[in-house]
């Protein structure tokens, strides 16, 4: 009896190597959503019951333990390392925040607002390019994120330029101008809920946070996607619209951005 329940373990290990070896990641390199399925609800659930910690919490640790305090670009090529080879994240990743830098570069805001921080990643690259005296806001939805970006912001040093504001999008954007004094921004980066897009930027025309030559960047604009966001930017006469072809955080999988200038 022991030899029989040894052997099917045996072999049910090795079924599930092979599957989690080969099979599954040639799989997912194909496809998008077995890549989101994959990377973010099955492995990222087995890796927080086995080490008993978030996925960000995770991040944290391995920027503490590689990169170098009060340097930015270690913290951005930290995070890059651990999430290109040891968990995948759904950060905007190194080849799209190329784009990011680059179209962050070109409009050298000074109000910048980013929706959607997670574990501080895109915030960090953003923060690290602001001129002197910009005023940068992030929004972030889930304290315990928010909690851990804090940390990653501040070992990167940017603390002082980047303003972490906790709760609902939809709440707080209607409170932008009283709270921070802000007339609009001109930098917006979308990498929250892709539900959200829509709503939370007709808010921000509906505030007046918005003004002529103001540039949305919109991140997962394929993959997961964000259709309804696609169509109203690229058919209301109030933006002038451009696709940035790439690739998904981390892997092959199509992806892009999705960069509007607001007409007025």
């Amino acid at each position: 009896m022991p030899w029989s329940v040894l052997a099917v373990t045996v072999i049910s290990a090795a079924v599930l190597y092979v599957l989690c070896r080969w099979l599954i990641p040639a799989a997912v390199r194909s496809s998008g959503w077995l890549a989101l399925l994959w990377h973010a609800v099955i492995l990222e659930r087995l890796l927080n019951i086995v080490t008993g910690s978030s996925q960000p919490q995770r991040i944290l640790k391995a920027v503490q333990k590689n990169a170098t305090k009060g340097d930015p670009e270690s913290v951005i090529s930290a995070i890059d390392y651990y999430c290109r080879h040891k968990e995948w994240a759904m950060n905007v990743g190194d080849e799209k925040g190329l784009i990011l830098d680059s179209v962050l570069t070109e409009v050298n805001p000074s109000i910048a607002l980013e929706l959607g921080t997670y574990c501080g990643y895109s915030t960090v690259r953003i923060a690290r390019l602001l001129s002197p005296g910009s005023k940068f806001i992030t929004v972030e939805f889930n304290p315990a994120f928010a909690a851990v970006a804090r940390q990653v912001i501040a070992y990167a040093g940017l603390q002082d330029k980047v303003t972490l504001v906790e709760g609902p999008s939809g709440d707080l954007i209607p409170k932008f101008k009283e709270q921070f004094g802000i007339k609009s921004f001109d930098f917006v980066f979308l990498d929250h809920w892709k539900d959200r897009y829509v709503p939370d930027t007709k808010l921000l025309e509906d505030c007046g946070l918005l003004r002529k030559g103001t540039v949305l960047l919109a991140d997962n604009v394929i993959c997961p996607g964000s259709p309804e966001y696609l169509k109203y930017v690229r058919n209301s006469p109030r933006y002038e619209s451009r696709y940035y072809k790439s690739n998904l955080e981390y892997t092959k999988v199509e992806d892009g951005l999705e960069k509007s200038v607001f007409l007025g």
